[in-house]
């Protein structure tokens, strides 16, 4: 028997790709991501865990949405395109630096879950909780099964 499926957040500028352009589009590799911790994590992975949709850089941080992972981990074709804001001429196709996965919309929220919220909440989501710990910047970050429950039923 598998484990069960884990919970990531992941973060976006809506600017950039919300959770409503997921929605638009059904599926995306999320690209750009170029820090090696987030990298790891993506690394890690596996075909239908639970992604928390997160908006950072705007008006109301926070929560928006759900989505799912929809394939394992593979080379961010960014990498290797000098045209791309995420190009890293140290990466070639024979050794990849940085991957992705696939994500693939599963539903918005009914409200969303602000940052402000959450961190009213932060002795019960623990100090490993790395989105309200100072100095995480993180784009991609696990999520446990007791916070993950705690998180959605603030919606």
């Amino acid at each position: 028997m598998s484990p069960r499926p884990k919970t990531w957040l992941m973060k976006s500028e809506p600017g950039e790709f919300s959770i409503d352009d997921l929605a638009r589009v059904g599926r995306e590799p999320w690209t750009g991501v170029r820090n090696y911790q987030a990298r790891n994590y993506m690394r890690q992975m596996q075909v239908g865990d639970t992604v928390l949709f997160y908006h950072s850089n705007c008006a109301l941080p926070g929560i928006y949405g759900l989505a799912e992972v929809a394939s394992p981990a593979y080379p961010d074709p960014t990498q290797f395109d000098p045209s791309s804001d995420y190009y890293d001429p140290k990466a070639s196709r024979a050794e990849p630096r940085w991957d992705l996965v696939d994500v693939h919309y599963v539903r918005h929220l009914r409200r969303p879950i602000a940052l402000e919220e959450i961190r009213r909440h932060a002795d019960a989501l623990g100090e490993d909780f790395a989105l309200i710990r100072r100095g995480s910047r993180l784009s991609v970050l696990p999520v446990t099964a007791a916070q993950a429950r705690l998180l959605l039923a603030l919606e």
